[in-house]
């Protein structure tokens, strides 16, 4: 079974571990983050004219990744830098593998979307042993799996992942009522932590209303045909269901095509990529990925030149109602 990280947990350890090494991270000795004085190790890869930024991605099926991709080519080359992307279709050995070659070729930095939270943490120790220092986006490094690494990222650039759940479950309440008897499923993905915030935040939001219960959750893996299989599945065991709360695009834009046949129920989450709201689509949230990708870049090239990055960048997110379309890289 797999293990879930809760957020508390979550939260507590990024704190520390962000608030406390201020932006350190290991300089190759193999041991925890050292870096006392908060400086951050400089490859000499920096100090060239077109210093060399490896970015390594999930993958290249999701929308979302593709504006990434787009946002990290596109300002890296403004940037001055030189970029390479490699893409690890969601494979965690593959992409620690494919980090291993980059580093090999002694970058300036590492920037990280990671397939999952828990094994990234072995890529950040890699990209540490290296004297790389490493940015992460999107997908946080699990905090307890860093911490047993002895491992430590620059930074983490993001959505607010809780808010948007949290504006999602606000509108629920505006749609339905604030006293409105609620039976809440969740097509999520237990295993990466921006999923389970956005879960949470959720939960957080929909607590003002006394009648309104979660009874279902089901793991969509960010694929649309899996959160199609589970939410048929969960709507199947869970026949007084009325509200599903998708927490990724992929999940939206599989539970929206299993709620054929079930009329009463209306579906919230993070926007499905270019999906008009319409039916029983009545809200969703987007993040906007190509920026995401161009903002890491600028991070980077503001570290070169002297900056010192904050340790945690937390982005809003844009709301989305029935009637509406988010636009293409406007997408959960």
């Amino acid at each position: 079974m797999r293990r879930r990280i809760t957020l508390t947990a979550a939260a507590a350890g990024i704190l520390l571990l962000l608030t406390g090494c201020s932006g350190a991270i290991d300089t190759g000795a193999g041991t925890a983050p050292t870096a006392s004085d908060g400086s951050i190790p400089r490859p000499a890869a920096c100090d060239e004219d077109t210093p060399y930024i490896a970015v390594a991605l999930p993958n290249l099926t999701n929308p979302y990744y593709i504006a990434m991709k787009q946002g990290f080519e596109e300002q890296g080359e403004e940037q001055g830098f030189e970029v390479e992307v490699q893409v690890a279709d969601d494979d965690d050995a593959a992409q620690l593998s494919q980090v291993q070659s980059m580093l090999q070729k002694k970058p300036c930095a590492l920037a990280l979307n990671a397939v999952k939270s828990e094994p990234a943490a072995a890529i950040v120790k890699a990209a540490n042993d290296a004297g790389v220092p490493v940015f992460t986006v999107n997908v946080i490094v699990s905090p307890e799996s860093l911490e047993a690494q002895g491992a430590s990222i620059v930074q983490y650039l993001g959505a607010d992942n809780a808010a948007g759940g949290t504006q999602m479950a606000e509108q629920v309440l505006t749609d339905m009522g604030a006293d409105a008897a609620l039976n809440i499923g969740f097509v999520t993905e237990p295993d990466e932590v921006p999923t389970v915030q956005r879960d949470e935040g959720f939960e957080a939001g929909i607590a003002s209303n006394a009648n309104a219960k979660v009874v279902a959750k089901v793991d969509g893996n960010v694929k649309p045909d899996d959160s199609l299989a589970a939410t048929t599945e969960m709507l199947s065991g869970n026949p007084d269901i009325n509200v599903i709360f998708a927490s990724t695009g992929p999940g939206t834009y599989g539970a929206l095509q299993g709620l054929e046949g079930h009329p009463d129920v209306q579906l919230y989450g993070f926007c499905a990529s270019e999906e008009p709201l319409t039916g029983q689509y009545m809200g969703c949230v987007a993040q906007e990925p190509e920026s995401y990708g161009q903002q890491v870049i600028d991070q980077i090239r503001g570290w070169v030149d002297g900056d010192t990055p904050e340790p945690e960048i937390l982005l809003p997110l844009k709301m989305f109602v029935s009637g509406e379309t988010p636009a293409p890289g406007e997408v959960g």
